[in-house]
C-alpha cells in the first residue's frame, strides 16, 4: 500500500471476488472483478438487485453496471455468473458509465443475451458507435500524425500506432442500436434505492457516476480511483481541448457528498475516504503542472519531451499512447491558463515555453 492509500480505508480489506463469482459490498450490490489483457489488468463491474414492471407484474432481477471488453474470456466469466450468482433472476438493464472498451465492450452481447435496454449518456453512446466503426482516438494514421505533431519520433512506435486502426473495434465490435439516455441530475430507481446521475468530463466525453445519498454509496466509474490517477488525454479528434481542467472541475462535484460515502470504483478496491482522495488528485496534478512549468521555463518542451517527468517508469506501446495524450493534456492546462505559449517549430513539432 502506498502512502496515499494509507489515508483511505479499504472496507473489505484485501478481499477480491474470484473469477466468475461475486462479493456483496452492500445489501443488494455485488462486486464482479474481471481480467483485462493490458497493464490496467482488471475492471470492477457491479450487479444491483432490481425490479421492473413486466407483462405479468413486477419482475425481480438485476441491473448490470459496466460490461468488460468483448472477448471470449469475459464472456465465459459472465456465463458462470449467470449460472451461479443471479439466483435464477434475469438481467433487466445494462448501465454503462462511459464509452471506453472495458466498460462498453460487451454491452451489445449482454443486451442481446437478456433482451435488456442499454442506459448511457448520449454523448458517450454516439462516441462509442462512431469509434466502433472507425479509428478515432485509439490508433491509425490520424492518431500517429497527432502524436508526431507533439514530438513522438520513435519510428517503431509510430508504425505500430498506424497499425492499430482496428484497436477500438477489436474490443467493441458493436453497440446496441438504441439506448436510454442518462443525464446529470437524473434520479434512477434501482430496486429499493434512488441513484442520482453525476456527470463528469475529461476522461470520457460524458461520464456518468451514480450516487445513492440515502445509503451513502457512489459508483464512481473511472472518475474516482483509489490507487491511480484517472487517465486524462487530448486526442486527435479534439486536438485543442483542455480535459485536465474539466476532470479537476468534475471531481470537485463529489466534494459535497457525505465523508462516509462508500466509493465503488472501476479499478482498485471499494474504499472510504472520498474527500482525501479528491485532495490527493488535486495535489498530484498541481505538482506535475509545477514540474512541467519549470521545464518549460528552462527550454521549449514537446509532449514527448516531458514524458519522463510525468511517467517515471518504462512504458509499453499501449501505455505510451495514453501517456502521450495525458502529456498533451497537462501542457494544454498550462497553455489555457496563459502560463505557457505554444509554438509550431520548423521541424513540425508543437513545443510549449514560458
Amino acid at each position: 500500500m502506498n502512502p496515499l492509500e494509507q489515508e483511505l480505508t479499504y472496507t473489505l480489506g484485501d478481499t477480491l471476488p474470484a473469477s466468475g463469482e461475486t462479493v456483496e459490498v452492500a445489501p443488494g450490490i455485488r462486486w464482479i472483478r474481471m481480467p483485462l489483457p493490458f497493464a490496467l489488468n482488471h475492471i470492477n463491474l457491479w450487479l444491483l438487485r432490481d425490479a421492473m414492471p413486466g407483462p405479468d407484474g413486477l419482475v425481480e432481477g438485476w441491473t448490470v453496471v459496466d460490461c468488460c471488453i468483448s472477448h471470449d474470456e469475459p464472456k465465459a466469466h459472465w456465463e458462470q455468473i449467470f449460472a451461479t450468482q443471479l439466483e435464477g433472476r434475469p438481467v433487466l438493464r445494462v448501465i454503462v458509465t462511459h464509452m471506453h472498451p472495458d466498460h462498453i465492450g460487451l454491452a451489445h452481447w449482454l443486451c442481446e443475451r437478456w433482451k435488456a435496454p442499454l442506459w448511457i449518456s448520449s454523448t458517450d453512446y454516439h462516441s462509442a458507435r462512431l469509434a466502433s466503426q472507425s479509428t478515432i482516438g485509439f490508433g491509425g494514421d490520424r492518431a500517429a500524425d497527432f502524436f508526431m505533431l507533439h514530438g513522438l519520433a520513435d519510428p517503431g512506435a509510430i508504425q505500430q500506432i498506424r497499425g492499430r486502426a482496428s484497436y477500438y473495434p477489436s474490443m467493441v465490435p458493436d453497440v446496441p442500436r438504441s439506448f436510454r439516455r442518462m443525464m446529470d441530475g437524473d434520479v434512477i430507481t434501482i430496486g429499493h434505492r434512488q441513484w442520482t446521475c453525476i456527470d463528469g468530463y475529461g476522461h470520457s466525453p460524458e461520464h456518468i457516476a451514480l450516487h445513492c445519498a440515502d445509503d451513502k454509496i457512489l459508483i464512481s466509474g473511472d472518475m474516482m480511483l483509489p490507487r491511480i490517477s484517472t487517465n486524462v488525454s487530448v486526442q486527435e479528434m479534439e486536438p485543442e481541448s483542455n480535459p485536465l481542467r474539466q476532470f479537476l472541475d468534475s471531481i470537485d462535484r463529489f466534494a459535497p457528498l457525505d465523508p462516509a460515502t462508500l466509493v465503488l470504483p472501476s479499478h482498485g478496491k471499494p474504499f472510504t475516504g472520498l474527500h482525501a482522495r479528491i485532495r490527493q488528485l488535486h495535489d498530484h496534478h498541481r505538482d506535475r503542472l509545477a514540474e512541467l512549468l519549470q521545464a518549460c521555463t528552462e527550454a521549449p518542451q514537446s509532449a514527448a519531451d516531458v514524458l519522463p517527468l510525468l511517467f517515471r517508469r518504462e512504458l509499453d506501446l499501449h501505455q505510451t499512447t495514453f501517456a502521450m495524450g495525458e502529456s498533451v493534456a497537462h501542457l494544454h492546462a498550462l497553455w489555457f491558463a496563459g502560463q505557457v505559449r505554444r509554438t509550431l517549430h520548423p521541424d513540425g513539432v508543437y513545443r510549449f515555453a514560458v
